[in-house]
């Protein structure tokens, strides 16, 4: 696998799960929260899309930016603490719903692209 087809599943990640956020920000309250924690009000909704606005811009910059080794091993490192998101916020303070858990899938299918990517990179970069 090539380094860019490495950015192009992480900009997948953030397009889709971003798309979603930003283009049906009910749905993803409904089906990603738990009952607790659903909140279906305007500035909720709104908060919603404004993070899957921000994800759609990351998306389409990884994939019209070349990354380096570098970047893919600070972006690597930058998404640990998600992890522990992940894991407080289902299992410690269940907020998220299994289907809410789809942030953990991705966050591990862009850490896995991140170590995929660099590796690629860094032999681009030493050819």
């Amino acid at each position: 696998m090539t380094a860019r087809l490495a950015q192009y599943y992480i900009a997948l990640v953030f397009l889709a799960l971003g798309g979603w956020a930003l283009f049906a920000p009910a749905n993803v309250i409904e089906l990603a929260l738990t009952e607790p924690y659903r909140d279906t009000g305007f500035i909720m909704r709104f908060t919603m899309a404004c993070f899957g606005a921000q994800a759609v811009m990351f998306g389409i910059m990884a994939l019209v930016v070349q990354w380096r080794a570098r970047a893919f091993a600070a972006f690597a490192l930058v998404l640990i603490p998600f992890f522990w998101f992940n894991y407080h916020f289902h299992y410690v303070e269940p907020v998220l719903t299994s289907i809410g858990m789809l942030d953990f899938a991705g966050n591990l299918t862009m850490l896995i692209a991140c170590m995929i990517g660099w590796r690629a990179a860094r032999q681009e970069e030493l050819a």
